[in-house]
């Protein structure tokens, strides 16, 4: 797996591409430039019998993701204090622990107070997940590090270097902390990583990151952390930083990808992907503005802004209910998939798609 690389309802052809159409037909009109499928290639895909299993990849020579069932529900988890979860996070290490519980690690949790950071494990990304029992692996009271209201959105990262798995955490939604596991459930705390004083005066939200290994030379840097930025005008920007060990950060204080960039108010839960030669960062919009996936093509330098449109349309029906947000992606014998939170924010689910 790499992280650049019965009841289930059928994905609706005909609103993808009028959706992305819509998109690419925005960014235009606002003087952004977008690039999707031609007016010949939707014409034809339009054209396609309902029955055809396939449609045109998604931007960027992507594979078209479409749902393929729910992996987690509050309602039957046994850790469930606020009856909603969020920001998965997917991690293949049956090559990399000694004894894992399975071959994939799913982490998770509620962003509410008290929050919790929490872990499932299953033997294929299709799933089925079970879910930990000795859940949250951890909790908004870490003395004498940190007592806060809430932790939330685990990423986690295999360091090659130390052969470690680098957890990075939100709590409170102004900071961001890093923790270190050598078997994925038990963790040791490291240190803050990003925090509101770091980015320009006047932020407020510095949460949802991603860390992901991605050499930028010109920077002396090997990773790129991806993150939402929140100001006095409550407008949420992806924004971005580079390091050379994943601990100490660097940021750029001018946002990577800005809500108005993408005709939307609010944009957050960024993933970096890499694919034929490019990297590109994949994000939700919220559901005022579609709650759908888009992408934006940064280069592997990070100098590009090309904004490419739809990623991915969220259905109207469950589990979606029109709004998909924080992709984590992972490949499984050779089958990619796209693990997300379904549904509207605070009152979803965490699902799959099959590419």
């Amino acid at each position: 797996m790499t992280q650049h690389d019965a009841h289930d309802q059928p994905r609706n052809p005909g609103r993808r591409i009028f959706l992305r159409a819509a998109a690419a037909t925005a960014a235009v009109t606002s003087g952004v430039l977008a690039t999707g499928a031609t007016a010949g290639a939707a014409a034809a895909a339009a054209a396609t019998p309902a029955a055809a299993p396939a449609l045109a990849a998604a931007p960027g020579g992507f594979p078209d993701y479409r749902y393929l069932k729910t992996l987690l529900t509050p309602s039957q988890l046994k850790y469930n204090p606020t009856g909603e979860i969020i920001f998965p996070c997917v991690r293949g290490v049956y090559d990399k622990l000694a004894n894992p519980l399975g071959r994939y690690y799913l982490y998770y949790g509620p962003h509410d107070a008290p929050g919790g950071i929490c872990l499932a494990y299953g033997d294929s990304l299709e799933g089925p997940f079970t879910e930990y029992t000795a859940n949250p692996i951890v909790s908004n009271n870490w003395q004498p590090h940190y007592k806060v209201s809430h932790v939330a959105s685990p990423h986690v990262l295999w360091n090659e270097d130390v052969r470690e798995l680098w957890l990075y955490f939100h709590g409170e939604n102004g900071t961001t902390r890093l923790a270190r596991s050598k078997d994925g459930i038990t963790f040791t705390y490291d240190k803050v990583v990003l925090t509101t004083a770091m980015m320009p005066a006047g932020s407020s939200e510095t949460s949802y990151a991603r860390v992901f290994r991605h050499d930028l030379p010109s920077r002396d840097a090997r990773y790129v952390m991806l993150f939402m930025l929140n100001n006095q005008s409550n407008h949420r920007d992806i924004a971005w930083g580079w390091s050379k060990d994943g601990r100490d950060w660097t940021f750029d204080q001018q946002p990577l990808v800005r809500h108005s960039d993408v005709g939307a108010n609010n944009i957050g839960g960024p993933h970096l992907l890499s694919r034929n030669g490019s990297t590109y960062v994949v994000y939700n919009t919220s559901k005022e503005n579609g709650g759908n996936l888009l992408i934006t093509e940064v280069g592997n330098d990070f100098s590009r802004r090309d904004h490419l449109g739809l990623f991915y349309d969220s259905a109207n029906s469950a589990p979606d209910n029109g709004r998909s947000a924080s992709p984590s992606f992972g490949t499984d014998r050779g089958v990619p998939y796209m693990i997300y939170e379904a549904g509207e924010r605070l009152q979803g689910s965490i699902a799959v798609a099959r590419g």
